[in-house]
């Protein structure tokens, strides 16, 4: 239950920061607030945001061209990785200075380098232009229509961090911008864009939804408190059958994508939809920790439909 006093804020706050500690061991101090602006002590981000572009990437290439597979695909393997480390930073630093006020209102965030005052927004700033910055070259070594889209990505990139104040689909539109990758991965591979890097596109944002919607109910008591709006907050006690209905346009639009490769990468798609059931049955909506877990666990399904894709490609 929220409540609205300081001290019990800040209470809460040392239990439910989303702060790790490795960082204070291995980073000097001064770099420390800018390494959780970037969120690099919770990777998960950074993997979400990777897997659309990767599944893309494979999903438009041939790997029968050895040669080809190791002078290119590699190359942009690696290049997208960075890139996703880099924008999901700049994408998090963004969202910390819009969200300021919030975060030091919510227990989770209140300790965040911005609302506690370890980090000024001037300086947040200068450190999100930087990333976009870095961004930008990573971006310039692609192929034309593969920087264009990198470019249109901004407009989402820096419009989602809003959509919580207006709407209770903010997860539609962080499945939007954290999704887009695949449309990118496919331009990077063939130089245009097809029909399974939409479906995959389309498959993402179902699959956000089903995710960002488990995540959102750890705040859900503060995010009522302070006015933030969420799908957690609007479906409430029927969250379940929605995130069934999520999965089921997941697992449909997946396959959908994927279908031109075989029996192989359909399997893969058969074990992320038994995942994403294990997830709806076993989550516990009123526990924090327990939506957190199930959160995390989407990292798996992004393994096992890359899997799937690459054997597809291999064995096609």
């Amino acid at each position: 239950m929220a409540h609205s006093d300081g001290s019990s804020l800040a209470a809460r706050a040392a239990t439910a920061t989303d702060i790790r500690t490795w960082l204070d061991r291995f980073l000097p101090a001064a770099a420390r607030p800018y390494a959780r602006l970037m969120r690099l002590d919770r990777p998960i981000g950074t993997w979400l945001l990777l897997f659309p572009c990767w599944w893309g990437l494979f999903l438009a290439s041939d790997l029968s061209r050895l040669r080809d597979m190791l002078a290119g695909i590699a190359e942009h393997t690696l290049l997208f990785a960075v890139g996703a480390i880099v924008m999901r930073g700049a994408g998090c630093t963004y969202n910390d200075i819009v969200d300021r006020d919030f975060d030091a209102r919510v227990a989770r965030t209140a300790l965040r380098p911005i609302p506690s005052g370890q980090v000024s927004v001037r300086q947040a700033v200068g450190f999100l232009i930087a990333q976009l910055l870095v961004g930008l070259l990573i971006l310039l070594t692609f192929n034309r229509l593969t920087v264009l889209l990198g470019v249109l990505s901004l407009v989402l990139v820096f419009s989602y961090p809003l959509m919580k104040r207006v709407t209770y689909w903010p997860q539609a539109f962080l499945g939007l911008t954290f999704n887009w990758g695949a449309l990118m991965g496919w331009a990077a591979a063939s130089g245009s864009l097809g029909w399974p890097a939409l479906l995959l596109y389309a498959g993402g944002i179902a699959w956000t939804l089903h995710y960002d919607t488990i995540y959102a109910h750890q705040d859900k008591d503060d995010d009522a408190l302070v006015g933030v709006k969420s799908t957690a907050l609007k479906f409430g006690a029927a969250t379940k059958p929605w995130l069934a209905g999520f999965s089921f346009l997941t697992v449909i639009l997946f396959g959908a994508a994927v279908a031109p490769l075989g029996w192989v990468p359909l399997l893969a798609v058969a074990i992320v939809a038994l995942h994403l059931a294990w997830q709806i049955i076993d989550v516990d909506l009123d526990d924090p920790a327990d939506c957190l877990a199930k959160f995390h666990t989407n990292r798996w399904i992004g393994w096992i439909l890359l899997a799937g894709i690459i054997a597809g490609q291999v064995l096609r």
